[in-house]
Formats: C-alpha cells, sequence, structure tokens
C-alpha cells in the first residue's frame, strides 16, 4: 500500500517561512518523480514544484520561484518543500504527490499516480 503523508502545514505570518515534509512509504521511492500541488477554496488544485528522481532537476510555477525550494532526501524516502516569504496567496492546502513515469517532470495534476491528503498552510496579511 503506497502512503504519501505531508506534515509542517500550519499558520505563519506574511514573509514568514515554513517546510512542508512528505514521507513516503510502500514503494521503491528513488524512481519517482516527486511533486508539490496546492489548493484554495473555489479553485483548482495547481502545480507548485517538482523534482526528478535523482534531485539534479527541479522546476517552479512562476509566482513561487526564488521563494520555495524542493528537495529529496532518497535514503528517508522523503520530500521536502521550504517556503520562505510566503505571501496571503500562498494560503492553501498542499498535496505532495508521486508519478511512477520515468522522464521529465511533469507540472500536470492528471499525471501523478499517489497523493497524499494534504496539509493546511495558512498565511495571515
Amino acid at each position: 500500500q503506497v502512503q504519501l503523508v505531508e506534515s509542517g502545514g500550519g499558520l505563519v505570518q506574511a514573509g514568514g517561512s515554513l517546510r512542508l515534509s512528505c514521507a513516503v512509504s510502500g514503494r521503491t521511492f528513488n524512481t519517482d518523480t516527486m511533486g508539490w500541488f496546492r489548493q484554495a477554496p473555489g479553485r483548482d488544485r495547481e502545480f507548485v514544484a517538482t523534482i526528478n528522481y535523482s534531485g539534479s532537476r527541479t522546476y517552479y510555477v512562476d509566482s513561487v520561484k526564488g521563494r520555495f525550494t524542493i528537495s529529496r532526501d532518497n535514503a528517508k524516502n522523503m520530500v521536502y518543500l521550504q517556503m520562505n516569504s510566503l505571501k496571503a496567496e500562498d494560503t492553501a492546502v498542499y498535496y505532495c504527490a508521486a508519478d511512477l513515469t520515468i522522464g521529465t517532470p511533469s507540472n500536470n495534476v492528471a499525471d501523478y499516480d499517489y497523493w497524499g491528503q494534504g496539509t493546511q498552510v495558512t498565511v495571515s496579511s
């Protein structure tokens, strides 16, 4: 049974930082592309960041470039999202996801095979 479990969300003031973690179990993790997505109330789930199996390639949505950093530790089956200079518009439920297809990391929700339950991030202005 594949499981992705996010943690690290919470309430933070604008300009602050949070570090999200995603623990993966139930499969060989080090061949998967991993991604972070978010969904605000009344909006579609949107791409935030993705990282390839080795960590050598990362991609971000323009709105978080320079503020967020995705990373992974394959030895620990963990993926992280360091979020700095947070803004009110970053408020959303953040989801970790795994794409089992080997190739260029995708920013498409439909390409991801497994999802976590989400963790709430609220940024007060």
